[in-house]
């Protein structure tokens, strides 16, 4: 069976608080340690009501004290809102932690308008073309580079593995350039999956970190009992992109039963379009859905992502998915 990991973006549900959200996360990431789930990452996202992983590295520490033997990390660090000394401690600090279970994806997108580059005394663009000289230096602070003017403590030496993430042929380029394994957010822009994974593995050259090419792509997988149940429990997550994708972001909402269906057209379109990459339904529904994605790219690994109204509902989804495979 094909190795699957967990992303998480800590849901805020309508109704509920930030404590809540945090337990779920949790508990969410005990059950995937518990199932055989190989990775718990968490995303940073910035100004976003319904969505908690803001302080990546902090909610990483918080899974690792829930939690004895799963990888976790950041899926990913947007290194452009920060600098790599800092992102070197933070997360050499998590390895002193959490020894040998520390992951740190990194991605370039900024992700933000004129506001947070305020909020944040960066000039955000400017600081993605910078992007991947961060990512060399970030990788020789913890490394332990002898020839570095100053060095990350903690941070120095920590045994890290690091990603490169993308959604575009650019991390897919780099990740190839630097020798990386890579993850292409393919559960919500899936237009470039095959041709960013094509030219990293035809580009990939040999590093001291891993020999050949390592490709994970991630899905939106709601599984449940039945095909009906498991689209009543994805209208949570459906309503939410729609919302933002219309200028009108906020909390995740309850479920709506037969949502899709009662959408005008364009807004159809846009779920049909992220749904390339998606496995919404019962056992069997979810094992063809996601042996089909799997043939198709050729992954190395699969990373599931899916936001429900109610914890129990997205629990009870990785555990059924683990069952689909497996049988």
């Amino acid at each position: 069976m094909i190795p699957l990991s967990v992303l998480d973006l800590v849901p805020v549900r309508e109704g509920g608080t930030l404590g809540e959200a945090y337990a779920a996360t949790a508990s969410l990431a005990q059950v995937a340690e518990r199932h055989g789930y190989r990775r718990f990452w968490i995303a940073e996202h910035h100004t976003m009501e319904g969505i908690a992983g803001a302080a990546t590295s902090v909610v990483i520490g918080h899974v690792g004290y829930a939690t004895s033997t799963i990888r976790i990390g950041s899926g990913g660090i947007m290194l452009p809102n920060h600098n790599p000394f800092v992102i070197a401690e933070q997360f050499g600090t998590l390895d002193a932690l959490f020894p040998g279970r520390i992951d740190l994806g990194l991605g370039r997108a900024p992700g933000a308008g004129p506001e947070l580059q305020r909020a944040l005394r960066k000039n955000l663009h400017q600081a993605a073309e910078f992007f991947p000289q961060d990512v060399v230096e970030l990788r020789a602070l913890l490394a332990g580079d002898p020839d570095l003017p100053i060095h990350a403590t903690p941070g120095r030496g920590a045994n890290i593995e690091m990603w490169m993430l993308g959604s575009s042929l650019f991390g897919a380029q780099l990740a190839a350039e630097l020798g990386m394994p890579y993850a292409f957010a393919s559960h919500f822009a899936p237009d470039h999956l095959d041709a960013a994974l094509a030219v990293y593995r035809e580009r990939f050259r040999p590093s001291l970190w891993l020999e050949k090419p390592y490709a994970m792509a991630a899905m939106t997988v709601f599984a449940a009992e039945t095909d009906s149940e498991a689209e009543l429990i994805a209208s949570s997550q459906q309503q939410s992109f729609v919302r933002l994708r219309t200028g009108r972001p906020g909390m995740l909402p309850p479920p709506i039963p037969g949502y899709r269906d009662s959408l005008p057209a364009p807004a159809q379109g846009l779920l049909a379009h992220i749904g390339q990459a998606s496995a919404i339904g019962s056992r069997s529904t979810v094992r063809e859905a996601m042996g089909r994605f799997v043939e198709r790219t050729g992954a190395d690994e699969i990373i599931v992502s899916g936001a429900t109204y109610d914890p129990a509902a997205r629990e009870r989804s990785l555990e059924l998915t683990i069952e689909a495979l497996a049988g």
